[in-house]
């Protein structure tokens, strides 16, 4: 199994975005994915910086993809796209995670390969073979996604590797659930989303929702909604091995991200692992309530 590292779901200063992934260039991930993936008026890291720092990770030995947004509200929107798939195709080592129907259209009209990403909700084989039809060699199943649909498919495509295509799977991080056109970090604060003052930067892994009892509930991200608790599949890896899963995707977070990385590193290697502690979840891969954590 190789490991990657997700987009960066939070928004981060230029500076501490470009320490964080100096440091990942030394961490032992397979894959990276670069880029903007949740709001476009997020600003602080312009597509240069993203292709300076695909550049330096590649150098290294990583494999890099450029990660498009979920929501595509405007031609500035489609521009990003568009210069996205440009530097793929201008630097091989380079591919582009595809977030967005009307991404999958134009990376098919130009013949360019690519990853399906999980906002494209791929829950079934047809699916699937339509995507792989129209260029994609990975496809990352949807966090809400179970272990049965997993098996299912894998059922009813058993020659999915063997024909190129890879599988990943989201195994621990806050889940991102929901995206929407509207910024709930601005409403937090009683602002549009046209002038938000760009608080989200205030919150270096989100600004938790607690229900009226107190208990955490959600993660709020700008226009994303994500899991209050951290989804975690750590002790999944033989199961997910067993479905012909090739990558473990871990989510970015603002600390202890090295301890996560080689403890995952060390249970695919055979070998025992101290895991950080947090308030894991795993409920979804059980078909179960998102936030609970099973144990059988």
């Amino acid at each position: 199994m190789k490991l990657s590292l997700g987009p960066l779901l939070f928004y981060w200063s230029r500076q501490r975005t470009m320490d964080f992934y100096a440091e990942m260039a030394e961490q032992p991930v397979d894959v990276i994915y670069l880029g903007e993936a949740v709001c476009s008026r997020r600003h602080e890291m312009r597509l240069d910086d993203w292709i300076e720092v695909a550049t330096v990770l590649a150098d290294a030995g990583k494999q890099v993809a450029l990660s498009t947004l979920p929501l595509i509200e405007s031609e500035s929107d489609l521009k990003a796209v568009r210069r996205l798939m440009d530097a793929a195709k201008e630097d091989t080592r380079l591919t582009i995670e595809a977030n967005e129907m009307g991404a999958v259209r134009q990376l098919a009209e130009r013949g360019q390969h690519f990853v399906a990403g999980p906002t494209l909700n791929i829950f079934n084989s047809h699916t699937l073979k339509l995507l792989a039809d129209c260029g994609a060699t990975r496809w990352i199943m949807p966090p809400e996604m179970g272990r049965t649909a997993l098996t299912n498919i894998s059922k009813d495509m058993p020659n999915l590797a063997n024909e190129g295509m890879e599988t990943e799977v989201f195994v621990h991080g806050r889940l991102p659930l929901a995206y929407s056109a509207r910024c709930f970090t601005a409403r937090r604060y009683h602002l549009q989303k046209d002038s938000c003052e760009f608080r989200c930067i205030e919150f270096p892994d989100g600004l938790n929702l607690k229900t009226r009892e107190g208990a955490d509930f959600l993660t709020i991200n700008g226009i994303q909604t994500m899991s209050a608790r951290v989804y975690h599949l750590e002790r999944e890896l033989p199961a997910l091995a067993a479905a012909g899963v090739g990558l473990l995707r871990l989510s970015p977070q603002s600390d202890q991200m090295a301890g996560i990385i080689g403890a995952y590193r060390a249970l695919i290697n055979g070998n025992s692992a101290s895991m950080p502690t947090g308030d894991y979840c795993n409920g979804f891969w059980h078909e179960q309530p998102g936030l609970d954590w099973v144990t059988t």
